[in-house]
């Protein structure tokens, strides 16, 4: 069995001094994956960056204080690699990581901004990594795309669908891209097992979304079809606290 977490830190350094390396400790996943890291390698110090038991990875963006993730793993992958396109990479936003039994890709898909700003570039993001993860399939490789998607699905999906239809994480376009994406073969695992609403993985600072639970599910593992029968556990852990999100959790019988 293989336990993967992933989790939007909001920031790698202002996480770690709220507890996330007790907390990584406690967990003690066989693979975790972070987003918006918002931090290069060199400005960390060696509580982050050699973690005993871990193999370590980063894929930061250029913008310093911008984006970025990383991945942790207990095992040594065959090959960990970006997605490969300058426009995505330049911001950090992919980092997948071959074993022998499946691909985790961890990804930060970008915010589409207010008014739609980076729509186009959100939609593009979305479409190469869902290319990535065809052209791994169809080579027969099992695999789980982790991270903070930046979208939530359908109306169960956050506390308040109907006034944010027009807002970033919710628009026609991202919704309509999530259900090809889901048409295409790929399972959002909590809802093998989670079929009520009120489940969220972010909550907004400004309006103390956490304490009334007035928040989104925007952060996912999906996998491909025939791994779906793999899936054991599918978890969102609502009462970790260090970041705006939580962390999510998906158990893999490999």
């Amino acid at each position: 069995m293989k336990r993967i977490l992933s989790w939007n830190v909001n920031g790698i350094r202002a996480a770690a001094k709220k507890g996330f390396l007790e907390w990584f400790a406690s967990e003690s996943p066989d693979v975790l994956c972070i987003q918006e890291t918002k931090a290069q390698p060199e400005q960390l110090d060696e509580t982050l960056t050699q973690v005993d038991g871990y193999h370590i990875y980063w894929s930061s963006a250029e913008k310093k204080g911008y984006s970025g993730v990383g991945l942790y793993s207990k095992e040594e992958p065959r090959d960990v690699r970006r997605l490969g396109i300058d426009e995505f990479d330049a911001e950090g936003r992919v980092l997948e990581a071959e074993y022998p039994e499946f691909t985790v890709i961890g990804a930060y898909f970008p915010n589409s901004q207010d008014g739609g700003k980076r729509l186009d570039y959100k939609l593009r993001f979305c479409e190469a990594i869902q290319q990535r993860c065809d052209a791994l399939v169809k080579s027969g490789r099992r695999v789980v795309l982790c991270g903070d998607y930046n979208v939530a699905h359908k109306p169960i999906d956050l506390a308040r669908p109907k006034q944010n239809e027009k807002n970033p994480g919710y628009l026609p376009e991202e919704r309509e891209w999530m259900d090809r994406f889901v048409g295409a073969g790929y399972v959002d695992t909590f809802r093998i097992f989670t079929s009520e609403g009120e489940h969220y993985t972010w909550w907004s600072y400004f309006t103390k979304g956490r304490e009334r639970n007035v928040g989104w599910r925007i952060d996912y593992h999906c996998v491909d079809q025939a791994t779906a029968s793999l899936v054991r556990k599918a978890d969102i852990l609502a009462d970790v606290l260090g970041s705006d999100h939580c962390p999510v959790g998906l158990d893999l019988d490999v």
